[in-house]
């Protein structure tokens, strides 16, 4: 579900403070003929190769108070009061690469580009996720890459469109019966949202509905989500 057909005068202003930077950070001729590589499929090459990469940078939306807030108040305005005792979040994204946030997958044949590889760790569910959870009166649960957290951890591995990945949560942060929230910046596959569920069903946690900001529906993740709701606030197409 997204609350964008619903004309709320302050969903307007929200994506108004999204950036769109094309080809960021490089262009997308040197990004596919550089000697770097990615694994590029053909429902997709002739739109990348038309449009270019296409970067939704929220630093700009944070710099604006009254967007950031009414981001928030958004969520809280719809969790408050669900007995929501737990607010996940994570700290990487199944679409980070040396091209930046355009994620490249489609019908699953790729073509003769290859070596593609993770641009890096960020931190863009912890944004969003702790405000939430206060608001709300939940715990806020970070869902952390390998070797991030200190103490005892339980792990999930899974599949991305360039190879594994892995999620972790300390053990004891979430129990049994505790109702659980996944909150990110954006869904584009859906393969690390699927992952966090994954995770905290793992543990007897029920996840009421996963929360992003942003979604590419072209990349049709929320069908990944095997019929979990999905919220989110504004669509890029």
């Amino acid at each position: 579900m997204s609350t964008y057909t619903d004309q709320d005068p302050r969903l307007l202003g929200i994506k108004t403070k999204i950036r769109v930077v094309p080809n960021f950070p490089k262009p997308v001729s040197e990004i596919l003929f550089g000697g770097k590589g990615l694994v590029i499929f053909p429902s997709l090459l002739t739109k990348i190769l038309m449009a270019g990469i296409m970067f939704q940078d929220i630093t700009t939306l944070l710099l604006d108070p009254k967007a950031f807030k009414d981001t928030i108040d958004l969520f809280v305005e719809r969790y408050k009061g669900k007995n929501i005792s737990v607010v996940a979040g994570h700290d990487g994204m199944e679409v980070r690469r040396e091209c930046g946030f355009w994620p490249w997958v489609g019908d699953g044949t790729s073509v003769g580009i290859s070596d593609a590889r993770a641009l890096g760790v960020e931190a863009r569910g912890f944004i969003f996720g702790p405000p939430i959870a206060l608001a709300i009166g939940a715990k806020f649960v970070p869902l952390r890459k390998p070797k991030k957290l200190p103490g005892k951890v339980i792990s999930q591995e899974y599949i991305l469109e360039y190879g594994r990945d892995c999620l972790e949560m300390h053990v004891g942060a979430v129990e049994a019966g505790e109702r659980a929230l996944v909150v990110d910046d954006l869904i584009a596959t859906g393969g690390t949202l699927c992952a966090a569920m994954d995770l905290l069903e793992r543990v007897g946690a029920e996840v009421v509905e996963c929360a992003c900001v942003i979604e590419l529906p072209e990349l049709k993740g929320r069908e990944r989500l095997n019929g979990k709701p999905l919220y989110v606030l504004v669509e890029y197409y």
